[in-house]
């Protein structure tokens, strides 16, 4: 069944090509078509399009497709183009003529845009709860490691003295940023575009605010031709605050990798997080974290995808938008995946006593006792030449007592101002 089927035949080479994978796709969103069915049929009903008995029968048999895709049953068969010919023909088989009539006053284009902006809302609140929930879990551990010192480095280069706790909280205040990310894209899809129709509206006299309101949208997208404008619009914007996210992660993880290798062994794993080697008995393989560096690096090159499929496009629907609906939701439950198996990785870290007098280390404190001598009076250049010159020669001699006090540093880390800053969201 297609909602376009004017009782010709088609190629089938052609429609296996236009189809693509929107079956597969489309289990994802149809519980939002459903309640955008339900909603516009409670509009059609409060303009007298269908009679209150109809309305009862469609909000049954929607009640019955629920059901079923909560339980798992709702399939879309090969005979379906698309979830929304599936409902359309669940809901005539059901109640009759009026499953035909569920479709007055809409198109296909804003069927499935009003349904992918509920689907994106729901997902963009989930990225953002699944996002707090390990930036606590981040700060946890910065205030359980905080005194524990950790090399800092530039370039790979040993450079200053860093500490698991700015390490742990860095990440965290980091993912604060992508959360602002998170709430623009949500703004973004929080506006309604059901009754957009092809993108040219309709003759019927639709009520768009009770569509709306009855789907919790926070505000409408007026402009008919806007609203259908923003099919690609709206996925540029989700793609970079996936992205944003992703990035973060990629480099946390990349991180980890390092930090867990023996030329570093700072860190290491439960051997049940780790995995070995087919013929080195040794190895414990930080693979967790290398798929998710890989499937965050992945996330990140959506945004160049969404940007060449969508970027000179005149105005108008157009099939190419088909095409960023599959990536798109795969980077959405892909992201959420991650997320959550990043959090219950990371607490399992386990924290090693890194010896700072370890001869690799002996220039870590250069910059501190450089300013203990500018504190004592020496100018900066002297004192920089000072220390320069002892390293040079090989009679440096660490001290590792200096203190950094100033906000944000290694022995003032302002977690609770950093928690602050996640809770004024």
């Amino acid at each position: 069944m297609k909602l376009w089927d004017k009782g010709l035949s088609i190629d089938k080479k052609i429609e296996h090509f236009t189809v693509g994978n929107d079956r597969e796709v489309d289990i994802h969103i149809a519980p939002y078509d459903l309640l955008a069915s339900l909603a516009h049929a409670k509009m059609l009903a409060s303009i007298g399009i269908i009679s209150s008995e109809e309305l009862a029968q469609v909000t049954t048999g929607i009640a019955t497709l629920q059901q079923q895709v909560e339980d798992g049953t709702f399939v879309i068969d090969e005979q379906f183009e698309d979830v929304h010919s599936k409902i359309e023909f669940e809901l005539t088989k059901m109640h009759g003529e009026v499953g035909k009539k569920i479709h007055t006053a809409r198109s296909r284009n804003d069927q499935v845009l009003v349904a992918l902006q509920l689907y994106y809302k729901d997902n963009l609140q989930s990225i953002s709860e699944k996002t707090k929930t390990l930036f606590n879990t981040l700060l946890q551990l910065a205030k359980q490691h905080k005194t524990k010192l950790l090399p800092g480095y530039t370039h790979l280069q040993v450079a200053m003295p860093s500490s698991f706790g700015l390490w742990f909280s860095a990440y965290a205040e980091l993912l604060i940023d992508d959360l602002h990310m998170v709430n623009a894209a949500l703004k973004t899809v929080d506006q309604n575009p059901l009754g957009s129709a092809a993108g040219y509206g309709s003759s019927f006299p639709i009520d768009r605010e009770f569509t709306t309101k009855e789907l919790g949208f926070e505000t409408l997208k007026y402009n008919v031709v806007a609203a259908q404008m923003s099919r690609g619009k709206s996925e540029r914007t989700l793609t970079m605050a996936l992205g944003s996210v992703s990035n973060t992660l990629a480099r946390f993880a990349m991180d980890i990798c390092l930090y867990m290798s023996q030329n570093f062994d700072f860190i290491s794993f439960p051997d049940e997080l780790t995995t070995g080697s087919s013929i080195m008995p040794h190895k414990k393989n930080p693979d967790v974290f290398e798929l998710i560096r890989g499937k965050c690096n992945k996330i990140q090159a959506l945004y160049t995808e969404t940007l060449l499929i969508t970027n000179n496009l005149p105005s108008g629907y157009h099939r190419d938008y088909q095409l960023l609906k599959e990536n798109i939701i795969n980077a959405f439950e892909e992201l959420k995946d991650v997320l959550d198996i990043f959090d219950y990785a990371i607490q399992q870290v386990i924290v090693k006593n890194i010896d700072l007098q370890d001869e690799k280390y002996k220039y870590l404190f250069t910059v501190d006792n450089m300013n203990t001598l500018v504190e004592n009076g020496m100018s900066f250049r002297e004192a920089y030449q000072k220390i320069g010159g002892e390293v040079n020669n090989e009679i440096y001699t660490p001290d590792t007592s200096k203190k950094h006090t100033h906000v944000g540093s290694i022995d003032n880390l302002c977690l609770e101002k950093i928690r602050e800053k996640l809770n004024s969201f």
